[in-house]
């Protein structure tokens, strides 16, 4: 029963984080996912995390206007976490003071510290990411499509492929993607770094303790972080 219980909480919190992004993508695109890739991709997300269609429409109308709902607004925070490790979190809330408050301490918290926007932003640059499933394509099928395209790279492996192309270009190689490969695991965009920072076992766990509290937040939608370990000191961290 208890365990149950947790599997619920923890369904009930994914579903929330994936009904924002379904309303804030509507209310930018409108609600026709043939014409709104951002809105098509969250849709797909849905349907990955089995997401009850009542759920998806409902947070769709939301979007558009055709029920009443709170207006969430999209903000980044950027911080600095143990060993020195940049980190960008982008949210969506409908109380910027409430989240401000809850961002900055779990940084606090976890031997972290918020920072000005612009901060670590330049650490990172701004991409569009498709990801597909190993299925759904051989490498090099999925390789060259992906180039016709018009991405950047293209990386497949047994967990699947991911491709990388400029954030201005991410809905028309979604959309070249979907009508050779079908609906995509994820289309969007993200932070991703530059360099990264080693970090050694001694603020190893306190890293992952500020990105659990991070990601453990119902207004927080993605967490993006710079920081490398070393495949054994994950291994004695996870034992």
């Amino acid at each position: 029963m208890y365990r149950k219980g947790a599997q619920d909480k923890k369904r009930a919190k994914v579903f929330g984080k994936l009904g924002r992004e379904l309303l804030v993508a509507a209310k930018e695109g409108g609600g026709d996912p043939g014409s709104n890739p951002r809105l098509r991709a969250a849709i797909a997300a849905a349907r990955a995390a089995n997401m009850p269609k009542d759920n998806v429409e409902r947070a769709i109308k939301k979007g558009t206007g055709d029920t009443d709902g709170s207006s969430f607004e999209e903000i980044r925070y950027e911080g600095f976490g143990p060993g020195g490790v940049a980190v960008i979190v982008e949210v969506l809330t409908d109380n910027r003071n409430r989240t401000a408050s809850e961002v900055r301490t779990a940084f606090s918290k976890n031997g972290g510290n918020m920072a000005e926007t612009g901060a670590v932003g330049f650490m990172f640059d701004r991409i569009g990411e498709i990801r597909y499933p190993a299925r759904a394509a051989g490498d090099e099928a999925m390789f060259e499509a992906a180039l016709e395209a018009g991405a950047q790279d293209v990386v497949s492996s047994a967990d699947g492929h991911e491709v990388a192309c400029a954030a201005g270009d991410l809905h028309a190689v979604a959309a070249a993607l979907t009508g050779g490969f079908g609906d995509p695991d994820s289309a969007k965009l993200v932070w991703r770094p530059q360099s990264t920072v080693a970090v050694d076992e001694g603020d190893a766990q306190t890293l992952f303790n500020l990105l659990d509290a991070l990601d453990d937040n119902d207004d927080v939608q993605s967490v993006s972080a710079n920081y490398e370990i070393a495949q054994e000191t994950m291994e004695r961290l996870t034992a």
